[in-house]
């Protein structure tokens, strides 16, 4: 995040991710210093920032979902092609899910 110098806020790193095949639940993820930063009134939106995994997107929607419940914005990094990526070389997965979340030009 520091490195992209593309957002100026708060962060909160947590590592993990939901795992049920490995044993690995909420209660594993420890979420409590999360919800009590993110619930502390001064939070206006959260944005996650999973790996687009199973694991990751079920994370993400299990925070989502958590955080919306107590009135939060939530958002979700989106996910394409890279900076300076040759098209020829993109996957179909990734090729798809940018044209999914294109934005307007303009």
């Amino acid at each position: 995040m520091e490195q992209a110098q593309a957002y100026q806020g708060l962060y909160f790193v947590r590592l993990g991710r939901r795992s049920p095949l490995d044993g690995i639940g909420p209660r594993e993820l420890h979420l409590d210093r999360l919800m009590r930063r993110a619930t502390d009134d001064t939070v206006r939106e959260v944005i996650l920032a999973t790996n687009f995994t199973v694991e990751g997107e079920a994370t993400a929607h299990y925070i989502g979902e958590m955080l919306r419940s107590r009135g939060l914005q939530v958002s979700r990094i989106a996910r394409g092609l890279p900076v300076g990526g040759e098209l020829e070389h993109v996957d179909s997965g990734t090729l798809a899910q940018a044209v999914l979340e294109r934005r307007m030009v303009g």
